[in-house]
């Protein structure tokens, strides 16, 4: 018979597992002790927008899980392929391409799942999988206006085309691309596939579930897209607790929570007054300025609100787009796909994981494409 944990015990495990939210938490405490702000102050860091639209893809995400159609997936790709090494390269080439056209946190909820499920019937590594995935969100979206929120920002706010912002960011998406395709074949074992198909239930236990929560996240996309999530959240969420209530109880709370400080934390901390001044300073007519502004701040406020801080700033909006994008790689804050990416994977060692992947790619990856830069201006 096994004892029961004491309520203590319990407590400690669940905070060591949520060590970024409480930290978030701490910082957002912190500056709102010390620099108080009006109400309306905080309700535009929130970002409702955002949030309300992460909200509606973690639910119709979890209504897929739980149709079981990731599990009937992961068993046809099982037994289909036959290298690792393809398999991964196709899970990246997969993320990176529904990046580009359902966004970067959607196409993440959607293969990380996939890649979880295919890694308890084969000897895939999940952790550097899903550090690979997350690699690949980051260069896939770059090349679409909508593929991540620092994007949809930009073109929105200079006025781009499609095809200026297209033609513009294919060289950095291209470099950024080549680089996880290689670290990809350099990172995962050359070996067969090893797969026990006995382990997973190809059953799918709701089509309709399934169904509605396909088109929950298409209608989810389309509505983050044209600017209305809280709508299309609000009519999920009513959904789902009148015909999949048990769906609801399994979406991931604490993530959606964690971003709403992170986004109360940074945004604070990006209007302080030290911080406005430091980018008062700066000469933003030069490329190299705004280049490595936008790649640090990224690491350091994660790259969407680097974007907001830096947008009015910004005389060359191909820059501060390459700067942004590029700035997801190095540490996980970088980009907020790769704290979805890693709270998915719920791994004790995928922190140390994607370190080990993303901070060389970024010290890669960022010379190159200011090389690019650099030519375009000279």
């Amino acid at each position: 018979m096994t004892t029961p944990l004491p309520a203590w015990t319990k407590l400690r495990r669940t905070l060591d597992g949520e060590r970024a939210l409480l930290l978030f938490a701490l910082l957002a405490l912190l500056l709102a002790l010390f620099d108080p702000q009006p109400l309306a102050q905080y309700q535009g860091w929130l970002q409702i927008p955002t949030l309300a639209g992460l909200l509606g893809l973690l639910i119709a995400i979890q209504g897929i899980r739980d149709s079981g159609l990731v599990q009937h997936a992961a068993m046809l790709l099982v037994t289909r392929m036959r290298s690792l090494r393809r398999l991964g390269l196709l899970l990246v080439a997969t993320t990176a391409l529904l990046a580009m056209v359902l966004t970067n946190d959607a196409s993440l909820f959607l293969i990380v799942p996939l890649t979880l499920t295919i890694g308890t019937v084969s000897n895939l590594p999940v952790v550097r999988m899903v550090v690979l995935e997350a690699l690949a969100v980051n260069a896939g979206s770059t090349l679409s206006p909508i593929g991540n929120p620092q994007n949809l920002l930009i073109w929105q706010h200079f006025h781009l085309s499609f095809l200026q912002f297209l033609l513009g960011m294919l060289p950095t998406a291209g470099i950024m691309l080549a680089l996880v395709v290689l670290f990809t074949l350099c990172w995962l074992p050359r070996g067969a596939v090893a797969s026990s198909a006995a382990r997973l239930d190809p059953v799918i236990s709701s089509r309709r579930l399934g169904a509605w929560s396909f088109a929950g996240l298409a209608t989810m996309v389309v509505a983050i897209d044209y600017g209305h999530a809280i709508w299309a959240a609000a009519l999920l969420l009513g959904a789902f607790a009148l015909r999949g209530h048990k769906s609801l109880l399994r979406v991931d709370w604490p993530l959606l929570l964690l971003f709403a400080l992170i986004f109360l934390g940074v945004g604070h901390f990006a209007q302080l007054p030290v911080t406005q001044h430091v980018l008062a300073r700066l000469d933003w007519n030069q490329p190299l300025v705004l280049f490595a502004s936008g790649i640090i701040a990224s690491q350091l406020i994660s790259n969407v609100p680097a974007t907001v801080l830096l947008l009015n700033h910004a005389t060359e909006p191909l820059t501060l787009l390459a700067a942004v994008n590029v700035g997801g790689f190095g540490v996980a804050i970088g980009s907020l796909a790769n704290l979805i990416a890693l709270r998915l994977l719920r791994k004790e060692h995928g922190l140390g994981a994607l370190h080990r992947a993303s901070i060389p790619m970024l010290m890669i990856c960022a010379p190159l494409v200011y090389v690019v830069v650099s030519w375009r201006h000279g």
